[in-house]
């Protein structure tokens, strides 16, 4: 029996001790830029509004797949941006803000002038950026881990600068997904 209740408090302290899942490592942007001054990655900012179901089953089913936290935490600088925030916001020597919010109002708010500034015109959105805080690409739409593996993996390994179309549907074709 006294075996049994060791055998069982080792468990709890494991499970407690190694079960704490990983999260993804978000930062606002002018962190985000700050942080690239020292360690030069790509961005990839998650825009998103508080009443998008989209969004919410990103954060629930994606942002929380390990594969996605390792290679997000790894290779990336990870910005969370709500596109109906009122807070500005200082980006490339501009200042963004959202004249039209009312904090009033529930629901749909106003959108943040730094969303439209980055070509977001759906929830969700993944803008990434590069190592100098230039717009790649905004990619419209919720995505499962695998659907995000194939554009973490091509912005982060095989994107450069000026690259075309071309490049992305020959680097799409050849990709073997690894992630569920």
């Amino acid at each position: 029996m006294r075996n049994f209740f060791y055998s069982l408090m080792c468990m709890v302290v494991c499970t407690a001790a190694f079960g704490q899942a990983a999260s993804i490592q978000w930062m606002s942007l002018e962190e985000a830029v700050e942080a690239q001054k020292k360690e030069p990655r790509k961005i990839m900012m998650d825009v998103y509004t508080q009443w998008c179901g989209p969004c919410k089953m990103m954060m629930a089913n994606t942002f929380t797949n390990t594969d996605v936290i390792n290679y997000v935490n790894a290779n990336y600088y990870a910005v969370k941006f709500d596109a109906e925030s009122p807070s500005e916001i200082q980006f490339q020597d501009e200042t963004y803000g959202n004249p039209t919010y009312d904090p009033n109002r529930r629901g749909r708010n106003g959108v943040h002038e730094l969303s439209r500034a980055l070509g977001v015109n759906a929830y969700p959105t993944l803008v990434y950026f590069d190592e100098k805080a230039d717009v790649i690409a905004p990619i419209s739409g919720y995505k499962q881990p695998g659907q995000m593996e194939l554009y973490l993996k091509f912005f982060h390994e095989a994107y450069k600068a000026g690259a075309g179309q071309e490049a992305w549907e020959q680097y799409r074709d050849s990709f073997k997904y690894t992630w569920r």
